[in-house]
């Protein structure tokens, strides 16, 4: 049993390492889970993950609880159902899908999921950058996007926003290069506001455009949404369509923070990701890794920034694909041979 130091990452490891041992049908031992954390352990989300994915490939799970810091998995067959899922709290629902959509799309079949927590929190993607930026530049990879409909919003502490998401099967992932962004053609985004006032939402979506405007662009849409959440919130998430690739941001609202300040701050970080020059934001960089490391053929990507989240990644796809990933550092360039594994896929090296 292959055994990871769940300290190295936080709650990435976890979900990276769950992934690929339903995948592959490796059995792991994962100890140290979120080590150093306020709260250490699994928590909600993690703990959803863990179960969905015990689901999804009959297996034998120990410590699944929350709190806990250690955690056997020895997945048995895989098999993909469709599923109702409840995190159960705000845990955010693009975290859960880090976890699942290896699983998803290698599961032979299309698979239709409802899930219910958190579309926006600190420490995660909202749900709108994981539909508008993640899949499309999975994509690339020959991933068909998935059909992603967000029913209700859910915000920090209850939760309770509502996500379906069908997705679609693929064979084999190709490789991709993608070191040239090209020319940035428009910005779009969506502003969300739920059981404030009106004025919240104008006030966030209307300076993240003058910020944009600023800065000199002149395509700009940012839709503006005003909805009923159990418990009140706002999200913005913004990305630039450029010729080859999507750069994306996003921001939460925050106690005692104005909104002018969250829709400013969300357009700042996308004109930082456009003036890195890079193919890939910060956030992209590392959810991509498992993904061109299951994939034919070499892969070649420039990022904005190597994250500890995308080191952890690394660290994580190499310990179980026995790949090994290329890194320059004053480049920001990652490379890597894929295993090119398929749904028929039978062997796999361990270093």
């Amino acid at each position: 049993m292959l055994e990871i130091d769940g300290s190295i990452g936080y709650g990435q490891v976890l979900r990276t390492a769950i992934a690929l041992s339903s995948l592959l049908l490796k059995p792991i031992k994962i100890f140290n889970i979120r080590k150093g954390r306020p709260k250490p352990g699994l928590m909600a989300q993690h703990l959803t993950g863990v179960k969905i994915a015990g689901e999804f490939c009959n297996a034998e799970i120990k410590g699944l609880k929350i709190g806990s810091m250690e955690v056997e998995f020895v997945p048995k067959e895989f098999n993909v159902k469709d599923k109702k899922i409840d995190i159960g709290t705000a845990g955010q629902i693009s975290l859960l899908l880090q976890t699942l959509t290896p699983l998803l799309i290698f599961a032979g079949k299309s698979v239709n999921l409802e899930i219910i927590g958190g579309t926006a929190g600190l420490g995660a993607p909202t749900i709108q950058y994981v539909k508008h930026v993640t899949f499309p530049i999975l994509s690339k990879l020959g991933i068909k996007v998935p059909e992603i409909e967000v029913l209700k919003e859910g915000f920090y502490p209850k939760g309770g926003g509502r996500v379906r998401i069908k997705t679609f099967p693929v064979k084999r992932l190709n490789s991709i290069e993608l070191t040239e962004r090209g020319k940035i053609k428009a910005i779009r985004g969506i502003s969300i506001v739920g059981s404030l006032p009106k004025h919240v939402l104008e006030r966030q979506t209307n300076s993240a455009i003058e910020v944009l405007k600023e800065y000199g662009f002149d395509d700009i849409l940012i839709s503006s949404q005003l909805v009923h959440t159990y418990s009140p919130g706002t999200s913005i998430t913004l990305w630039a369509l450029a010729e080859n690739s999507i750069l994306g941001a996003d921001n939460i609202g925050k106690r005692g923070v104005r909104a002018e300040v969250i829709g400013e701050e969300c357009a700042k970080e996308l004109i930082r990701s456009i003036e890195s020059e890079a193919a890939l934001d910060k956030y992209m960089a590392d959810q991509i890794l498992p993904f061109l490391a299951l994939a034919e053929g070499k892969s070649r990507i420039k990022v904005e920034e190597i994250t500890e989240h995308c080191r952890t990644n690394l660290r994580v796809c190499e310990l179980m694909l026995g790949v090994k990933f290329e890194v320059s550092e004053s480049e920001k360039i990652i490379e890597v041979e894929g295993i090119s594994f398929s749904t028929n896929f039978k062997k796999i090296k361990v270093l």
